[in-house]
């Protein structure tokens, strides 16, 4: 006997075994058992759900000898004809080979012979939005009153083809994408029966690629078996077989993308070519693993809907701590686009690259966020030390030109120049005499150079919009010694005003510091010493126009 695919092997032949439809199938059981069997049924849905299968079983069910609670017995005459696609019952028509007027009309003349064994003759019409508008038009009248003994069934994977005119004549039933889980546990049982080892992690990883569908799945499961025949098939494998890309290399890709490495991120897209990964697979993967870190910042309670081990999900949870959201955003728009672009491109590796660097450099971008990032990197770059301003403009031996350099030579203090100038970037009117040589209160500075390992100290939540806040102090007021913790993200507003999350944070502070610092947690929109005009204009003009002088940024 030639060897039969695990799609077709397995397909179920009764109500019981499909999986993922219940509604459809608890419907049609009991219009079976109450005898209010329809003329005309629209079974509509993404590939692989079930559409045929259900078609099939019902057709059985219908003209069963002995059903069972409305399911085919599979044991009369009639079940095995039917099974065996030997019963002139049931006719199979596929309209994509079959879509003209003169199918339609032999259909017609058909239906006129009542069923010589059975009760109904069915007529299973497969991808049926293919069938041409003069088919249709020929179809309308048999399809509204046909004889009594006739069942149509039509099957579609793109409902928005057929007219209205059909719609309307036929029960329309949607079939659903079938759960990762219940395709999971579907394969997992029939790998038993079949006797092969599966790794648990290599079957979740095949049903979610699968996209809904347990044909996909089970065609997906079978490519891999059959590339490792005889052996055991882990997780590796499959990615190996599918040329998938592990979570961990996005992860990877994520941090180095943040830290502005392009020359690491250009070296692990070379890795990932050479290996023989899928381009366009791995920025559908990459899109998605940015989803779920979107949502884990939307909500703590994500486990269910992005369906992951709580290993990754804790991974997820750290990660999402690290990129602000309309960041996160961003990327996500670049991406998609890209998606889109490399479906006709002729040099898929090209346009790739080019949209890495463009995460990596939000100047090559001119939209608003992309500026507001260039902003917030800036700001991170001076209050970590690697960009110097000078005292004044005049002492730079340049002629009233400021240099600002990348390098870690005849470079100031941080604690001189950074919480001030953080200050005046976001919109203080600061005297310039004052704001070059006037210190904030030290035990204020010190919590800024802090706050990383403070944050580190909070959990959950209330952690993650805290490391995507901005810590500021009012350097130009002498009796305004609070720290603000201001918070871009509106997610964070059940925050603002609460008076324990204030203390526990004025409490980790107190344990660094050894002193009492007064906490006030705001909002962006409401931060009264915010310039509104500061995503409006570049990098470059904001830091002249806040340092009062010429600039020249080189790299070092």
């Amino acid at each position: 006997m030639s060897y039969t695919a695990l799609y077709r092997k397995f397909r179920p032949d009764e109500f019981s075994d499909v999986k993922g439809q219940d509604h459809i199938v608890t419907t049609l059981k009991n219009q079976i058992k109450a005898d209010r069997i329809g003329h005309a049924y629209l079974f509509c849905g993404t590939r692989g759900t079930g559409k045929t299968t259900i078609a099939k079983i019902f057709a059985k069910a219908v003209n069963c000898e002995h059903p069972v609670d409305g399911s085919p017995c599979n044991e009369c005459d009639t079940c095995k004809a039917i099974a065996a696609g030997t019963s002139l019952n049931v006719i199979e028509i596929d309209a994509a080979s079959n879509n003209g007027v003169d199918n339609i009309r032999e259909i017609k003349d058909e239906v006129a012979y009542s069923p010589t064994t059975g009760k109904y003759k069915v007529y299973i019409i497969d991808e049926v939005h293919m069938l041409s508008i003069g088919a249709f038009n020929a179809l309308l009248k048999t399809l509204e009153e046909p004889p009594s003994y006739v069942i149509f069934i039509l099957a579609t994977t793109e409902v928005h083809k057929i007219p209205v005119t059909i719609l309307s004549r036929c029960q329309r039933y949607d079939f659903k994408r079938i759960p990762i889980g219940v395709i999971s546990d579907r394969l997992k049982e029939l790998m038993d029966k079949e006797g092969i080892e599966v790794e648990e992690k290599a079957i979740r990883y095949i049903a979610k690629k699968a996209d809904g569908g347990m044909r996909d799945a089970l065609s997906l499961l079978e490519q891999c078996i059959s590339f490792y025949l005889g052996e055991k098939l882990t997780y590796d494998k499959v990615l190996d077989v599918l040329g998938a890309v592990d979570t961990d290399v996005f992860s990877k890709f994520l941090r180095e993308i943040l830290s502005d490495d392009v020359a690491q991120v250009m070296t692990h897209l070379e890795e990932i070519v050479m290996q023989g990964r899928d381009l366009g697979q791995f920025v559908n993967d990459f899109t998605w693993y940015m989803r779920n870190l979107l949502l884990i910042k939307a909500s703590d309670n994500m486990e269910e809907i992005l369906d992951v081990s709580t290993e990754n999900l804790i991974q997820l949870r750290e990660e999402a701590g690290m990129i602000r959201q309309d960041t996160l955003m961003r990327f996500i728009r670049i991406f998609s686009e890209l998606a889109n672009q490399m479906k006709t491109a002729t040099n898929k590796r090209i346009l790739l690259e080019v949209a890495l660097i463009k995460l990596c450099r939000p100047q090559m971008e001119p939209d608003v966020t992309s500026l507001l990032e260039r902003v917030r990197r800036l700001e991170k770059k001076l209050e970590q030390g690697m960009i110097a301003v000078p005292a004044k403009p005049e002492e730079s031996g340049m002629g009233g030109q400021a240099r600002v350099e990348r390098s870690g030579q005849n470079m100031l203090p941080e604690e001189e120049y950074s919480a001030d100038f953080y200050e005046s970037a976001q919109g203080i009117e600061v005297d310039q005499d004052v704001k070059m040589g006037k210190a904030a209160p030290e035990d204020l500075r010190q919590v800024q150079s802090m706050w990383r390992s403070i944050v580190a100290m909070t959990s959950g939540r209330f952690k993650v919009v805290l490391a995507s806040a901005q810590i500021k102090f009012n350097a130009s007021a002498e009796d305004d010694n609070r720290l603000y913790v201001v918070f871009a993200d509106f997610l964070a507003e059940p925050y603002v005003g609460n008076q324990e999350k204030q203390k526990e944070l004025e409490d980790l502070i107190a344990k660094k510091i050894g002193k009492r610092v007064e906490v006030k947690m705001i909002l962006q929109e409401d931060e009264s010493f915010t310039s509104p005009n500061l995503a409006q204009i570049s990098v470059d003009d904001a830091i002249e126009k806040f340092i009062h002088a010429d600039v020249v940024v080189e790299d070092f």
